[in-house]
């Protein structure tokens, strides 16, 4: 509920702080006093359209601060606190807003900045506003299949149709983008073949072409290999100069040395190790020399391989470890499209199987609104009966959506329908109540939906315009009767509205260093009196009037045997 609203520099309010109770609160005050500008405030904290004209003259900003008590099952608490706005044991909520003359406006959340769009969306579950020319929640479509749905507690059946159809949007959004996936790969299918085609049959190999480049280079240099090779042998062989020749003479020399010297004797044995070595040498260059033959054929076989992967490899992406990549991901395309009538068959069975649930519980959703449209309509007709329309005709229609739309709420439109008089067709309520109409039908169906609607906060601003007394007398009756469900609070311009109330403020004008200023204090006794009686007299009380006022009063606290129902 509402606990506290502090109000600084907006409009003819220079600073105000009210507290709020529980039940029935009225607020009054004679026409310009500035009534409105409190559920102005409201309105503006909870999400509204900001303007600098709402600005008192000569200041920088207005200040707007509204507490709030919630209750532990309040639909956004969880979302709250895991956004850390609230503890796991707090349960008051502050909400704060700052417009400035620059046009800009600053919003927090328990001291935390927040965008406004967060503040709207919060304040639809906070407060619910009512005016004579403004009861876009009762008109909307939306609003009419909610008030219905909230009516016959057919809320956990509409979560759960919310989340078959959910579902079904899901899987067939699934399907769709698996067969446009399809379709994309069919027209690519040719060109994959083709690719698979002809790296098939060029059936590269990882590190095929440094093999080849390796065996080109030898079969290119052919004649110089073996001449070098032939070369080397003969440096190692050869019978005069020859390495191990020379090696030999070494080896005696160093035997000789040896004799002489024992500490040289190692010597001599690394001389005849390494002559093994060269003699290895030797045989392996000898042995190269000979494998080594001209071969164009072999040559020529070389080249024209290499150009191919060369050619591929640029067409492919550079290398051949990128081209047998390439392949892997053609191959796996080709087998996606290859299997792709059984994924499309799969998704397709999900589709039908989502919506069949979805359409079974559509079904049941329209069957319950049918009967408790009817229980709803009455209910309703007995509260506008009271309310002095008994000559008004009230109906529900329910129907199907055109040409089989469906949607989260189901399959059906939910129409409020009404005739304020007798042999005048139905029509859309929207389009044929007066604003005074609108107001008693509203309230109708807040009294009827009292124990089912969540919302905690209800304000009427002078909903009551352009009814007469006994109206305005039984409105006030419905009120109060709402106050033991929600919090209410009414501007309001009649007693009959007032004196029923559990609480009452006045608004009033006063002049404050030559300004106007508005104040609000709470009436009790007397003075609570004094200004009911104003409302029924005017400028002019009289002993009799303050007498009817006190006689209100007294009735007000009685309870009432509902006999128009």
């Amino acid at each position: 509920m509402l606990t506290e609203l502090r109000i600084t520099n907006f409009g003819v309010i220079e600073q105000l702080t009210i507290v709020f109770h529980p039940g029935f609160t009225v607020l009054t005050g004679e026409t310009g006093a500035g009534k409105s500008l409190l559920i102005d405030a409201l309105a503006l904290l909870l999400g509204g359209r900001a303007s600098v004209d709402q600005i008192r003259a000569g200041a920088e900003e207005a200040r707007l601060e509204a507490v709030f008590t919630l209750t532990p099952d309040h639909p956004l608490i969880d979302e709250l606190r895991r956004e850390h706005f609230l503890d796991a044991t707090t349960h008051e909520l502050t909400v704060h807003r700052v417009v400035a003359t620059s046009g800009r406006s600053r919003n927090y959340l328990n001291a935390n900045p927040v965008p406004l769009h967060f503040l709207e969306r919060l304040g639809g579950t906070l407060v619910d506003i009512h005016g004579q020319h403004d009861q876009q929640s009762l008109l909307a479509p939306t609003a009419q299949v909610d008030a219905l749905d909230a009516f016959g507690r057919l809320t956990p059946l509409r979560a759960r149709h919310r989340n078959a159809y959910e579902a079904w949007v899901a899987h067939r959004r699934s399907l769709e983008a698996l067969e446009r996936e399809i379709a994309e790969r069919r027209r690519r299918e040719e060109y994959l073949r083709y690719q698979m085609q002809e790296i098939g049959e060029a059936d590269p190999r990882l590190g095929e072409d440094e093999t080849l480049e390796a065996d080109r280079q030898r079969l290119a240099n052919a004649q110089r290999l073996r001449e070098a090779a032939y070369d080397i042998h003969e440096r190692l062989y050869g019978d005069d100069n020859g390495a191990l020749k020379l090696l030999a003479e070494v080896a005696k020399s160093l035997h000789e040395l040896s004799m002489l010297d024992g500490d040289t004797a190692g010597w001599r044995q690394l001389c005849e190790d390494a002559m093994v070595q060269l003699r290895e040498l030797a045989g392996q260059v000898r042995d190269y020399g000979e494998r080594i033959d001209d071969d164009p054929a072999r040559l020529d076989h070389i080249e024209r391989r290499l150009d191919k992967l060369e050619r591929l490899k640029k067409k492919y992406g550079g290398s051949l470890a990128t081209l047998l990549e390439q392949v892997r991901t053609v191959r796996g395309e080709l087998a996606d499209i290859d299997a792709a009538d059984a994924r499309l068959a799969e998704r397709a069975r999900a589709v039908d199987e989502a919506a069949l649930l979805e359409h079974k519980l559509a079904i049941e959703l329209s069957e319950k609104r049918g009967l408790v449209a009817a229980q709803f309509h009455e209910q309703v007709a007995r509260e506008l009966a009271a309310l002095k329309m008994e000559r008004a005709t009230f109906e529900i229609l329910v129907e199907r959506k055109p040409d089989g739309e469906r949607g989260p709420t189901g399959q059906d439109q939910v129409q409020f329908l009404f005739s304020g008089n007798p042999g005048e067709p139905l029509r859309p309520l929207a389009r044929v109540a007066s604003g005074g109409e609108l107001s008693r039908i509203m309230l109708a169906m807040k009294t009827v939906l009292a124990e089912t609607d969540r919302v905690p906060v209800l304000i009427f601003d002078e909903v009551d315009a352009g009814v007469g007394g006994p109206a305005a007398e039984m409105m006030g009756t419905r009120l109060r009767a709402l106050g033991a469900h929600h919090q209410v609070l009414c501007v309001t311009h009649w007693p009959q509205v007032a004196s029923r109330a559990h609480r009452h403020y006045l608004i009033e004008k006063d002049i404050k260093n030559a300004r106007t200023v508005t104040n609000v204090r709470e009436l009790l006794g007397d003075s609570r009196e004094e200004e009911i009686a104003r409302m029924l007299g005017g400028a002019t009380v009289t002993k009799n009037v303050r007498a009817t006022a006190a006689e209100m009063m007294v009735g007000a606290r009685k309870p009432r045997r509902r006999k128009e129902s």
